[in-house]
């Protein structure tokens, strides 16, 4: 398939471009390198793979490039840690809005007078914000109270952008929610308020690599938000883009919604203590909780039943293993100064 993907310069849009151009497709990249600016990545000049510099509120653009695919994923947004939400807690919902409702008039233009079939939307865990099922089933969204963060609440929106369209226009879709990404490639994004924990300048306030770097530059003791006791799903980014090639390719998820993530659950003390392990060895490990944010979620468990059983999907790789990729990679890009 022609497949667009906007945000495709982002993090997780990196991992997908690079396994739909592995199993054959043929991708078409639009970003406009507003959250980490101008970025290289390795498939840049593979001869399947165009990208465009550009803005995915500008419908004319999308248009134009969507005029000849099959698919597209719609990853284009401002998006990143928890700090994030609070601090352009109006800017990204009126921003992501507009984003969102170009894509969908593009889209539904495409479907109805070109070759389009899918639109794929990238939504988020953070729908699940005000549950208390665990683990959390696919439908929950529907019942559980709506997200309090404007993050979760425009996360949500977008689920409703595609069965809006499914229903007045017959547009087919398929929601994807990844849990908790970990991988290379997040550098501090431009668009993020610097905040310090403890005396370190966080990256982007996603713990993985916010808690990394701490490591790495030596803290002790190391800064954590909260008691430590916030109980997430650490997922591979190569797995995830693995899930969501099997949402475009798959006829089982046309007008479904899935979450994608590990079975495995980790607290943010668990997580902060085997990084610890892995850079310091056996030095004692000593940590100090610092105030949380309000949207500290306390705890995402999702089901991943449904993903497995329509998709064939599993998210394979363990925290463990990620770390062995993200610990060096961060390592080098601290070294070189963009962390």
């Amino acid at each position: 398939m022609k497949i667009l993907v906007t945000g495709s310069a982002g993090f997780i849009g990196g991992y997908l471009v690079q396994g739909l151009l592995e199993t054959g497709h043929e991708v078409v990249g639009l970003d406009n390198y507003s959250k980490y600016g101008r970025v290289e990545k390795s498939y840049d000049k593979h001869r399947h793979y165009r990208f465009i510099e550009g803005d995915a509120k500008d419908v004319n653009l999308l248009k134009e490039l969507i005029s000849d695919c099959d698919q597209i994923v719609v990853i284009a947004a401002i998006i990143g840690g928890i700090s994030l939400f609070h601090e352009l807690a109006y800017d990204l919902l009126a921003e992501n809005e507009r984003i969102t409702a170009a894509t969908f008039d593009a889209s539904i233009w495409a479907f109805q007078r070109k070759r389009l079939k899918k639109i794929n939307v990238m939504s988020s865990s953070m729908v699940f914000e005000s549950t208390t099922t665990f683990p959390t089933p696919e439908g929950e969204q529907s019942k559980c109270p709506p997200p309090l963060s404007t993050y979760g609440f425009q996360k949500l929106a977008c689920e409703y952008f595609a069965k809006g369209a499914w229903e007045q226009y017959r547009l087919p879709y398929t929601i994807i929610r990844p849990f908790n990404a970990v991988g290379i490639g997040e550098k501090r994004a431009k668009t993020e308020k610097e905040v310090l924990s403890g005396n370190i300048k966080l990256a982007m306030s996603h713990v993985v690599p916010d808690l990394v770097q701490k490591v790495l530059k030596g803290q002790d003791p190391l800064h954590i938000l909260g008691s430590g006791n916030q109980v997430r799903h650490y997922t591979y980014a190569g797995d995830l883009a693995k899930g969501v090639r099997l949402c475009i390719e798959s006829e089982e998820a046309i007008n479904e919604d899935f979450n994608l993530s590990t079975a495995q659950s980790t607290t943010v003390l668990e997580l902060a203590q085997l990084i610890w392990k892995k850079v310091k060895g056996d030095r004692p490990f000593n940590y100090k909780s610092d105030k949380p944010y309000e949207y500290d979620v306390q705890k995402r468990v999702p089901s991943v039943e449904k993903a497995k059983r329509l998709l064939g999907f599993e998210a394979r790789t363990t925290l463990d293993e990620a770390l062995d990729e993200v610990i060096p990679w961060i390592k080098k890009e601290i070294e070189l100064g963009c962390i």
